[in-house]
């Protein structure tokens, strides 16, 4: 649900991820040697990081908007519109539904409460949500926390039973409904388990349920424990954690979806419930990237605890490596980097930041766009990182 508008549709598949690193692979040959990018101005037409932008949106996405950060330079673009019909732009400082993102907000929080001995990995979901675990032979009690976080827990996903993001009478007709944390994963226990526990297979569910560990352990919600330990700390202003709130607050550009019809409609406005501690968040370019780079650079986690993080597994399905919360994805110039794309409703995000995080990329772009759009976004993200020597 939250990699991008639609599981349908995932996100790096590998031949997708394959094709696009070749596509870059000759053209950041000169690239990948680059300094820091000195340019603090909007681009102007023509220049490399414009053209990418372009590029995407010539995919069929109808607003895009990348933000890269070096030290303190700073490079922009921006393409497409904020809302159909208007001509306005995508504002620069513009709010945006992060979707999966947020996965690595509810992972800092989770590695923290095992930092000060509250949580443990390998505590057991039914040790912290009695019964809430089961069916289809699921056991509770043979799943860990730290599956949930990988991703390697066996429970499935419960995006198909949320009607708002399946259709566009389903999104008419319960747009602003409220859901709980037990609704949600009470609609996924009626479904088939996809893998046995062990084996990578993406579940928004996991995260739901981790939300919930997070209030049982503290006696405060997820959205209070982020609040708290992370958007306050590193002063991001403008990032919040909606709630049930159907509205994204501030300057923003409006989502987009068609369902599959050819029509898109505004989607921008959606009961926020329906994500949770999975998807939910939203937030700007320059806070999304201040949280990472405060992440990857150790202020926010202990070294244990970021290195439980990024120890990884192969995520076949998604082109990459996944640990707790976090991806790496590889690079065509050699190395990787840590991120976690979104998409949820909409909007879609990627956001990269270097090993040594000294370089960051954040990405959004509105609407379904088309098959090429993720190989777009892939192949811009690749190249503005090599910019910096692929670190």
């Amino acid at each position: 649900m939250h990699l991008t508008g639609r599981r349908r549709r995932r996100l790096l598949v590998p031949s997708v991820l394959a094709a696009a690193l070749t596509l870059t692979a000759a053209g950041l040959a000169t690239a990948s040697g680059a300094g820091a990018d000195t340019v603090t101005a909007p681009t102007a037409a023509g220049d490399p990081l414009q053209r990418e932008v372009d590029a995407i949106r010539d995919t069929g996405t109808v607003g895009v908007l990348a933000d890269v950060r070096a030290s303190d330079a700073r490079q922009h673009a921006r393409a497409g519109t904020a809302e159909l019909g208007t001509g306005r732009p995508v504002p620069w400082d513009g709010r945006f539904r992060i979707g999966s993102a947020t996965k690595t907000f509810t992972a800092t929080v989770v590695l923290q409460l095992v930092g000060e001995g509250r949580i443990s990995l390998d505590d057991t979901v039914e040790h912290w949500l009695p019964g809430v675990v089961r069916g289809d032979g699921r056991d509770g009690s043979r799943i860990t926390v730290r599956q949930l976080l990988q991703h390697t827990s066996g429970i499935p996903e419960v995006e198909g039973d949320i009607p708002s993001l399946n259709s566009a009478s389903g999104y008419e007709a319960e747009r602003l409904r409220t859901y709980t944390p037990e609704e949600l994963a009470a609609l996924a226990m009626r479904n088939p388990s996809t893998a046995a526990p062990g084996t990578f297979a993406y579940s928004d569910t996991d995260y739901i349920l981790l939300g919930m560990i997070i209030k049982k352990a503290t006696g405060h919600s997820w959205a209070a424990e982020v609040n708290s330990r992370i958007i306050r700390p590193l002063r991001l202003a403008d990032t919040s954690t909606p709630g049930a709130s159907p509205y994204v607050p501030g300057p923003h550009a409006h989502a987009y979806r068609a369902f599959g019809t050819g029509t898109a409609i505004d989607v921008t406005r959606i009961n926020a419930s329906a994500f949770d501690a999975s998807g939910s968040i939203i937030s700007t370019s320059a806070d999304l990237g201040r949280f990472f780079t405060a992440l990857v650079s150790g202020r926010l986690l202990a070294p244990a605890q970021f290195d439980e993080m990024t120890t990884t597994v192969p995520a076949p399905e998604l082109g990459a490596d996944y640990g707790l919360g976090l991806g790496t994805f590889p690079l065509s110039c050699g190395g990787s980097y840590y991120t976690h794309p979104g998409g949820v409703s909409g909007y879609q995000t990627w956001v990269a930041v270097t090993p040594d995080a000294t370089r960051t990329v954040v990405l959004l772009a509105t609407g379904d766009g088309d098959t090429s759009t993720e190989a777009a976004m892939i192949r811009l993200v690749d190249r503005e990182m090599c910019r910096g020597g692929g670190k």
